[in-house]
């Protein structure tokens, strides 16, 4: 049998509102140098370019030149689809599908995540390209080291989704991680880009027909702004891996992170041996002396233009504020 082309299909439309002040509309958190490794994005190339015979990136026309900017630094060939208009997962993969082979292998990944490359990463990822290859929709999923609330989660059965959970409620998620048998969702997926498109054909025929015209429409892979417009905005979770019949999961044991807070960007960081008081305290962005009195498991984040203090466990808030500054048009959010 011959081998399937691999293509890693990296996302990076995402603006990283919960990190707010560091990650700005002009430069989300994906293409900070925020690690001595670099950018999320450069570390999610890394990482996959050993299992991957090609790359294809799908963001939005904001900020595809900052994944340009990375590509060409690492003199690596990779397509660029430049989304007019953010339509949301489902579209952004379907562009992709449709660039690709119906024979190529789509491992879809964010481009914003922390993941340790060892071999339970890498054996996962051979799982999936294997039940890819026998038609299925993987998706992959992680053990809880928390009941957080700010994931989404899968119940599952050995390789059998058993349901998929909206983000919990903090008692909830503390039943999940009781209960046993849930995962966090990653947001990583492996399938045939057939397979792919003919389930989005077969529950949302919108999405897939749009999807199609404004593709077949694209001018050296840039989408039609008017044809984009015409997509349905879905996940491809609500889109297709909630209602296929043909969805595997595979149990991730490697240690991942979407930092998308503050409290998992200040947990990846202390495993780096960043500093911290005696109270649990951190800072970043400054070297000025910062003290703290009477405060434990406090984030000071300091830039040029904003500072904020967040207490660790309330750090799903921030978006509130980012919120707020977008509401009123604040150019403290570009």
């Amino acid at each position: 049998m011959k081998k399937s082309n691999v293509v890693h299909v990296i996302l990076s439309g995402g603006l990283g509102s919960r990190l707010w002040p560091l990650s700005r509309k002009s430069k989300p958190k994906q293409y900070l140098n925020l690690f001595k490794e670099g950018s999320l994005f450069g570390m999610s190339v890394d990482r996959n370019k050993s299992i991957c015979d090609s790359i294809t990136i799908v963001g939005n026309i904001d900020n595809h030149f900052l994944s340009k900017q990375v590509m060409n630094e690492k003199d690596i060939k990779y397509r660029n689809i430049v989304e007019s208009t953010p339509r949301n997962t489902a579209a952004a993969i379907a562009f992709a599908a449709l660039a690709a082979e119906p024979s190529d292998i789509l491992f879809v990944t964010p481009s914003d995540h922390v993941i340790k490359a060892d071999q339970h990463y890498y054996g996962a990822l051979e799982q999936g390209i294997s039940k890819a290859n026998e038609g299925y929709l993987v998706t992959f999923g992680i053990k809880p080291k928390r009941p957080e609330t700010g994931y989404g989660y899968i119940e599952f059965l050995d390789d059998q989704v058993l349901s998929f959970r909206e983000k919990p409620n903090q008692d909830t998620a503390e039943d999940f991680i009781e209960r046993g048998n849930f995962l966090w969702n990653s947001g990583m997926f492996c399938f045939r880009a057939d397979t792919f498109l003919n389930e989005l054909q077969q529950y949302e025929p919108i999405v897939y027909s749009t999807a199609l015209t404004a593709w077949n429409h694209q001018f050296e892979d840039v989408i039609d702004l008017e044809l984009s417009k015409l997509i349905p905005s879905i996940s491809i979770d609500y889109a297709v891996m909630e209602r296929s019949k043909k969805i595997r999961v595979i149990p991730g044991q490697f240690s991942w992170s979407d930092l998308g807070s503050f409290e998992s960007l200040y947990d990846y960081l202390i495993t780096t041996e960043y500093p911290i008081d005696e109270n649990g305290n951190m800072v970043i962005g400054s070297e000025k002396y910062t003290a703290f009195v009477g405060l434990k498991d406090t984030i000071v984040v300091d830039t040029k233009d904003a500072l904020l203090f967040v207490q660790k466990e309330k750090s799903q808030d921030v978006k509130k504020i980012y919120n707020t500054l977008e509401k009123h048009q604040s150019k403290l959010i570009d």
